[in-house]
Formats: C-alpha cells, structure tokens, sequence
C-alpha cells in the first residue's frame, strides 16, 4: 500500500532560467534550482504519478490534463533559441485525470477535461529540473478563473484521497510574483518582506492556515508580492488537500532580491 504523500507548494523560477549558460540569470536561481535537484531524494517514498497545478493555467472550472503524452507548450518569449527545444518526455496518466475528475464530481465542484493541451513552463521547467529521468508520470491540473482562494481550498479538500493513492500534488507558482518589483533594483523590500514572512509563519498551523488563505490579501505586503494573485493561487490546492495538517517551510531563498519560499504539508 503507498504511503500518504505530502502536498508540496514550490516556487518554479524564471522562466526556462535553469537550463541558460551559466551566468548571472541562473546564478539568480541557484538556491532553487539546488533545492529542486534534491526534491525527489527527500520523500519518503516515490510516487506512482504528480498532479501538478500551475500558475499558467486558468479554465472556466477545474479542468484536468487527460493526454497519455502531451506535448510542451513553450509559453515564454525572449529566451534563446535552445530553451524552445527543450524535451520533458514524461507519459500522462489519464486514468489519475479521470480519477481527478471523478473525486471533484463527489464534492460537487463542476470539472472538465482536455487531451491536447501542452504542459506549461510552470509544469515543465521545474520538473525537469526535480525529475531529469522524466520517469514519473504527471498530470496537470487548471486553476479556475476568478481566483477564489476558498474555490481553490475546496479543490485541494476533495483531492486529498490522491495521496493515499500514491498521488504527489504539487502547487507550481511563485510566492513572490511582481515582475516590477523583481527589476527594481531595490536592494531591501519591506513589503515582500513581510509578506514572506507571514506566509512562513501561517503556513504552519494546520488549524489556521485555511482561514488565513481565504483572506490572504489582508496580509501585511500581500498586494506588494502578489498584484495579480494567478501565482499564489496554486497554493491554496496543495494546502487544501492537506487541510488541518501541519506546514513545514520546504524552502526559502532569494531571487533578484525579493524573498521566495516553498512549503510542505501533511
């Protein structure tokens, strides 16, 4: 029988970033990119399949990725031509798609399905980074339009019985996501600051955390760290689904300056 999985919030970097010459964009990753080479190391037992939800996906409901192989969509502009041919050759899992669908169809949250659409770079880049051999399979999940942190809690709620199934869920975002901001120059944010901090402290208390999420723009810093909450949201999924467990800070680092930081749940 497999062990109960954590859930997982992680911080998925600058684009493609990991994978550029060495120089002074990925040295500004450095810190994250070391923790998510060792991600797979630390769980206690591997899993059968991820269910990842990435900030670069909104639907109308809860849609799954359902393809037995789908193809990378490369949703950045800029970067050289190298990072457009990059390959993550990990296999689908359809059947945790239906699965998925299946258990948010219990809790009575409307769902959808989609066989072709590519994974993004906030599924791709860090997995390729956490899971080179791409031997794992992997499904995505969207997020829902609105960005109702307490929609998003209720998906993660109904969810959790994944975990018993071997199921690793994974929220894939930024806790800090202010493009402005990250080219600022400033050399301190107090507000970034503060609002890592009180995500690092309210992450922990299984008891709290889902009401402290509902209301997370109330935050001391919140609208400073997180203008358009897209990046944010996947937390509340991997929190929900381990809804009064207890937190753990998995990672926190620096990029461009700003405070970053992961967290583990259950």
């Amino acid at each position: 029988m497999a062990v109960m999985q954590p859930t997982f919030f992680i911080n998925h970097g600058g684009g493609p970033c990991f994978f550029l010459e060495p120089g002074p964009m990925r040295n500004t990753w450095r810190e994250l990119e070391d923790h998510l080479r060792a991600f797979m190391a630390r769980l206690d037992e591997q899993p059968s399949a991820i269910l990842i939800v990435s900030g670069h996906w909104e639907e109308r409901e809860p849609t799954v990725n359902a393809g037995a192989r789908p193809p990378l969509l490369f949703d950045y502009g800029g970067f050289p031509e190298h990072t457009y041919q990059l390959t993550f050759p990990a296999p689908g899992a359809p059947e945790v798609a239906a699965r998925v669908n299946d258990l948010l169809s219990t809790a009575g949250i409307a769902s959808g399905s989609e066989p072709s659409r590519g994974w993004d770079h906030g599924v791709f880049v860090p997995l390729k980074v956490m899971l080179p051999a791409a031997d794992v399979p992997v499904v995505q999940l969207s997020l829902q339009r609105g960005l109702d942190p307490a929609a998003h809690l209720a998906v993660g709620q109904a969810l959790k019985p994944l975990r018993a199934e071997g199921v690793l869920i994974i929220g894939s975002g930024q806790s800090y996501h202010n493009m402005r901001g990250f080219f600022s120059g400033d050399a301190v944010d107090p507000e970034a600051e503060a609002f890592d901090a009180w995500l690092r402290v309210t992450m922990i208390d299984g008891n709290t955390r889902d009401g402290a999420l509902i209301h997370w723009d109330q935050a001391p810093g919140a609208r400073d760290a997180q203008p358009h909450e897209d990046h944010l949201l996947p937390l509340m999924i991997a929190a929900g689904a381990a809804s009064g467990e207890p937190g753990a800070v998995d990672f926190h680092g620096h990029a461009l300056g700003k405070p970053i930081s992961g967290f583990r749940f259950g």
